[in-house]
């Protein structure tokens, strides 16, 4: 990066020019040069919140900040190792580089505020200290204050975004919410909202963070959120709820609470964001990947399967890949494949998806029609899985699978169910032969 900006910096003094700005006044374009002093010297760009290092160089300060988040630890243009990183506001520079905006106005050039002094792990401490203090004592108003606060500060800059997050903010809120979770009346209700908007910063948790929302209080307290509220509201705890579940733990909690699953069956099937259907399909896939066949059978009793088989027939790359995991795992229980069967999309669209959209849709694809295939002997059926699965063009496009080149366990998979579909073969099969249209051939 340092040879680059040399360069740069060589050709401008061959060259003899200096940046300016321009602007066409009268018809004439006049060009209005600005001096040397007022460039940073990475960016060679006006500066807009000019910091002074150890080595008395000054810079602007995202352009400093990315040189010393990338690794480096020499000023670039003495290339001396920096004693501290301390940067300091050259607030003499700041001034000139205003008033000179000022001079500069008729040109169009309009003046750079004054850059807010960005937040300290000092202040960030005291904070969260007080924070604490005010929750040992139940002053949930107090509380509130203080988190509006941080908020505020994570809100005017990434930096302060990330010093907040760096200090262990997650650990207090969380243990926060905990406490005030649990009060039976609505008058922290505000305050819990106001930690579930900073927290999505702060993901993934601590352990010690997710202990205290992953707590039965907490979980309730989300849930209820969920189901009414603001979309930001619901979003937020949504996103808290899979982040304590990415653990692994507290699933079967979450599942016992009232409401919980049929509150996430509403969210995937009356979406208010992206985001908030993403995310509630990675919950219910870690409920639905648990060992406890209790909580698939529910969620097929729901309808959740027809939902996600109409999902799929058109959507994008990330919720395909997560109602897929989804399927394949309500898939392992008889009432998961009862609903299966009985949808008429479920088999066509299964193998659409097979080869198309990632490898990890094809990875679940192979997985619940492999589920759905082992168990069509066992079935008194009026039509049959497998014949319909070879209508569809699945045997074509395993045996591509296999060409192609797959991991092995996805390989075991369509090895067994190209054997079942085979002693089928004779009954019915069409190909389709547009499904293959895009795919690169391996040789």
């Amino acid at each position: 990066m340092i040879s680059t900006w040399r360069e740069r910096k060589a050709r401008r003094r061959a060259c003899g020019k200096i940046p300016s700005l321009s602007n066409n006044i009268s018809e004439q374009k006049m060009e209005v040069r600005i001096p040397r002093h007022f460039l940073c010297p990475i960016s060679l760009d006006l500066m807009k919140d000019p910091v002074t290092l150890s080595t008395g160089i000054t810079y602007d300060r995202e352009s400093i900040e990315k040189w010393i988040e990338a690794g480096n630890f020499t000023c670039p243009v003495t290339m001396q190792v920096l004693k501290n990183m301390e940067q300091i506001p050259n607030h003499t520079i700041r001034r000139m580089i205003q008033d000179w905006c000022v001079d500069n106005r008729s040109y169009g050039i309009e003046r750079i505020p004054t850059p807010r002094i960005p937040i300290s792990s000092i202040q960030v401490f005291e904070i969260l200290s007080s924070i604490t203090s005010a929750t040992q004592r139940g002053n949930h108003s107090e509380c509130m204050e203080l988190v509006k606060k941080i908020k505020n500060f994570g809100r005017e800059c990434e930096r302060n975004r990330r010093t907040i997050v760096s200090n262990g903010t997650g650990s207090v809120l969380s243990a926060t919410f905990h406490k005030f979770a649990s009060v039976k009346d609505n008058s922290a209700e505000e305050l819990l909202e106001e930690i579930l908007e900073v927290l999505p910063w702060t993901c993934p948790l601590d352990t010690e963070g997710k202990s205290y929302l992953g707590s039965s209080e907490s979980l309730r307290r989300m849930v209820s959120f969920t189901t009414s509220g603001s979309i930001s509201r619901r979003r937020n705890a949504v996103l808290a709820i899979k982040d304590v579940l990415s653990s692994g733990h507290r699933r079967k909690d979450l599942a016992e609470i009232d409401g919980a699953m049929e509150a996430l069956f509403k969210l995937v099937k009356e979406p208010i964001c992206s985001t908030t259907t993403k995310s509630s399909l990675v919950i219910i896939y870690y409920l639905v990947t648990s060992n406890d066949e209790k909580i698939k059978a529910r969620f097929a009793d729901m309808g959740l399967v027809s939902l996600l088989v109409e999902i799929l027939v058109d959507s994008d790359r990330s919720i395909c890949e997560k109602a897929l995991g989804v399927l394949d795992g309500i898939f392992s229980v008889k009432e998961g494949l009862e609903k299966g069967y009985n949808h008429v999309l479920t088999i066509p669209v299964l193998v659409k998806k097979l080869l198309r959209i990632s490898d990890l849709v094809t990875e679940f694809s192979v997985s619940a029609l492999l589920k759905l295939c082992k168990n069509d002997e066992k079935r008194d059926q009026e039509r049959s899985v497998l014949v319909e699965a070879l209508q569809a063009g699945a045997f074509q496009k395993l045996l591509l699978m296999l060409q192609v080149g797959c991991n092995e366990r996805t390989k075991e998979k369509v090895t067994e169910l190209l054997k079942l579909m085979n002693n089928k073969r004779n009954t019915a099969e069409c190909i389709e032969s547009m499904d293959f249209k895009q795919l690169a051939r391996p040789f």
